[in-house]
């Protein structure tokens, strides 16, 4: 199986390559034995694969690593291809972030008016690729994590159909740390999940047919054992009735925590561009055998300061050690491409098209959400109505999606201002008019 990485030169790849290399290691039928990496930084890029060289020593069948030469050559022949870019770099991440904060709102790289600068400067090379794919690997599954990733698999569909799958670490993140809080193993639980990307809910955790999500919203204790229950409080979790997605906070606490990112001394976008930059820099000077060390160290360093400002927000506290591993995404994305190679039946949660999922949305809107995957793809199961102040948020977040894709696509600025200005997170459509004439649209 040939797997190809777009972004390949990402901080985060070595993650997915470890996977495989242990899938090596264990004889797991129908692994992965081609990896194809394509950046357009061809100094990262070096950097990643001497990590992966380092990984994989001693490992007779870890897969071959090629790196390829332009964007056709990388997905040509692939089995999947996942996508994984920043177009325009952690500079432009630092710009999406900084030009709202100037104008006294929310910029994060997927929530608010910098998820949809981000999405305005992405969706066009996102659907340039996709067509790249069709063209020349028309089987290939497309297995898309770029920011923002709903938006982004929405625009994907459109030429791809149903072979692009949006994956996101932060729903099964939330799954395993409720499943551990009750007590409960978290790969024999079942679970119903909607939303959009960045903004879904934990609705219903059962075992064995029992229900436990109220018994754990009802359990302070317990709930403080959670990631989720230090950020929102136990009171506020028992009020919805729900376990919300982590970037949810920046809309129910949407004060707080815009003043902890103001007070900050830097945005999250500055910290990873300082600590990438010095990451690579020290990495290309290092000696064989030393790469994956920096890697590892500068990997937990990241992790240990992720959503520092919602935490900042609620209190102030540490994340625990075991949400500190990083095996998030990569699992998610290993887990889908078994799961379709191998016709297992797996349940994810993943961002595909809607179907009759949620009425009120279209067919074709991507959603975030409970599938079961086979080697026909990930068909979203049914699940229960979705509660009116969900469903609101939803709906108010799909037409930004939409205005953001058709501004990007069609050069349509009335679309960007009218998705920018109708944002609640930005409400205002004179700061949203300023924001994009700051951001060059």
């Amino acid at each position: 199986m040939r797997l190809a990485i777009l972004g390949g030169g990402g901080f985060r790849v070595p993650l997915v390559h470890r996977t495989l290399v242990d899938d090596a290691r264990r004889g797991v039928p129908g692994r992965c034995d081609e990896l194809v990496l394509y950046d357009t930084d061809p100094g990262r890029l070096r950097v990643i694969s001497a990590i992966l060289d380092e990984q994989a020593a001693a490992v007779p069948d870890a897969p071959v690593v090629r790196i390829a030469s332009d964007l056709d050559d990388a997905v040509r022949g692939a089995d999947f291809v996942f996508s994984a870019i920043r177009v325009g770099g952690t500079a432009g991440r630092v710009r999406d972030e900084r030009i709202p904060l100037g104008e006294g709102v929310l910029g994060q790289e997927t929530v608010g008016a910098g998820g949809v600068l981000y999405g305005l400067r992405t969706t066009p090379v996102a659907v340039h690729i996709a067509e790249r794919v069709a063209a020349l690997a028309p089987e290939a599954w497309v297995i898309n994590f770029t920011n923002p990733a709903g938006m982004v698999t929405e625009a994907m569909s459109a030429v791809l159909g149903d072979r692009v799958i949006g994956i996101c670490d932060s729903p099964v993140g939330l799954v395993r740390r409720a499943a551990k809080a009750v007590g409960a193993d978290p790969d024999e639980v079942e679970y119903d999940y909607i939303g959009l990307n960045h903004l879904g809910w934990l609705r219903s955790l059962t075992l064995d047919g029992r229900e436990l999500l109220p018994g754990l919203l009802a359990d302070e204790q317990a709930l403080n054992t959670l990631e989720e229950g230090r950020l929102f409080g136990p009171w506020w979790l028992r009020t919805l009735g729900a376990l919300p997605n982590e970037y949810l906070h920046y809309y129910y606490f949407r004060r707080e925590t815009l003043a902890a990112t103001r007070a900050a001394a830097e945005t999250r976008g500055e910290f990873l561009a300082q600590q990438q930059g010095r990451f690579f820099e020290e990495a290309a000077g290092a000696p064989p055998g030393r790469v994956r060390e920096l890697w590892e160290r500068a990997r937990l360093h990241r992790e240990e300061t992720y959503l520092a400002d919602g935490r900042a927000a609620s209190g102030g506290w540490e994340r625990d050690t075991c949400d500190l591993e990083g095996g998030g995404y990569d699992q998610v994305a290993l887990a889908l491409m078994r799961a379709v190679s191998g016709d297992t039946g797996v349940r994810l949660i993943l961002n595909v098209r809607n179907g009759g999922t949620v009425p009120a949305l279209d067919a074709d809107a991507v959603i975030e959400t409970v599938c079961e995957v086979s080697a026909k793809g990930a068909a979203p199961l049914s699940c229960a109505p979705v509660r009116p102040d969900q469903l609101g948020l939803m709906l108010q977040l799909k037409a930004v999606e939409r205005g953001t894709i058709d501004a990007a696509l069609h050069g349509n600025r009335s679309a960007a201002a009218r998705a920018l200005a109708l944002h609640p997170l930005v409400d205002s459509p004179a700061v949203a008019r300023r924001i994009l004439e700051q951001a060059g649209y």
